[in-house]
């Protein structure tokens, strides 16, 4: 189990440390200040955010014209939109109807950025998580960073706030999620596929989204995740497109092998080779956005 692992080789290190084009945060002077511990920058996260679908939590109504800041994919842009929005520096929290309204995505980017900045390895996952709604698997992302004492260890930046813990009575600490209650999309692949779990519990209940293709798209997402390639949730491409029950028996095989290495959470270097050696797993230049709000078209990514 990733949780268990007893240290970090430099190259992974050293991986997890750098920034991708997507959490770079920009301008470092909207940073000065913050804390390095992990715990404070998840509750300072959750501050500066809100999901655009918890809102009445909040009791906030948001605005239909803001729908779409989820669409936005990069970190700088973030931040830079929470600064436009309000001056104050961004360890002061933001009444709800001041900050960015995203998505889970976006929560376990924004941490994972400010991890790797305070000098944590840090990476966003992609799965399910069976603490939202009873009896379903709800698509969701969080962050994992590294732990010296407990090694990966993960942690949902949406959750650190009382309206959160009461409304959904969390009985476990934020800062440590089981990975019973988070599975990693290798995890509820594994699951499905032993007959041990039903597909139709995984998805996104709300748009009535589920079963073994919403499975197998949330697996090439988590392996992009693995590998700093951190796309939007709605983002598609080759095997995360095709429907599971046209997979080859290569196809289904590989995918097997990514839903192996995402349960263990390595090694990094087969986690590097299954993304970047398969056409069908690595992202390339442009994706089907399949934006809840926005419709679906083709969106480019950067090459860096």
């Amino acid at each position: 189990m990733t949780g268990e692992r007893q240290g970090l080789d430099a190259e992974e290190r050293a991986f997890y440390l750098t920034h991708s084009v997507y959490s770079d945060p920009g301008d470092l002077s909207r940073l000065e200040g913050i804390p390095t511990d992990p715990a404070e920058l998840a509750v300072m996260v959750r501050n500066l955010l809100i999901h655009r679908e918890e809102t009445p939590v909040f009791g906030f109504t948001l605005p239909e014209n803001r729908r779409n800041e989820a669409e936005t994919r990069y970190v700088s842009a973030i931040l830079r939109i929470i600064a436009e929005r309000d001056a104050a520096p961004l360890t002061v929290a933001r009444p709800p109807a001041r900050r960015f309204a995203g998505t889970c995505r976006d929560f376990a980017l924004v941490l994972c950025s400010l991890l790797r900045t305070t000098g944590t390895p840090a990476r966003i996952r992609c799965g399910f998580a069976s603490y939202f709604l009873p009896g379903r698997n709800e698509d969701h992302w969080v962050t994992e960073y590294w732990n010296p004492e407990r090694g990966w260890t993960l942690v949902d930046a949406q959750l650190p706030a009382p309206e959160m813990m009461a409304a959904l009575a969390i009985p476990f600490d934020p800062m440590d999620v089981p990975r019973d209650r988070f599975l990693v999309a290798g995890d509820a692949w594994r699951a499905c596929r032993a007959g041990e779990a039903d597909a139709a519990t995984f998805g996104i209940s709300l748009f009535d989204l589920h079963g073994m293709d919403f499975v197998q798209s949330n697996v090439v997402r988590d392996l992009a995740a693995l590998n700093k390639v951190e796309v939007l949730p709605w983002d598609g491409w080759d095997l995360a497109e095709k429907v599971h029950r046209d997979l080859s028996g290569h196809e289904t095989r590989l995918l097997d092998q990514v839903a192996d290495a995402e349960i263990a959470g390595g090694p990094f270097g087969r986690l590097r080779t299954l993304f970047m050696s398969n056409p069908g797993l690595r992202t390339p230049p442009a994706v089907r956005s399949h934006s809840t709000y926005a419709g679906t078209r083709a969106a480019g990514l950067p090459t860096s």
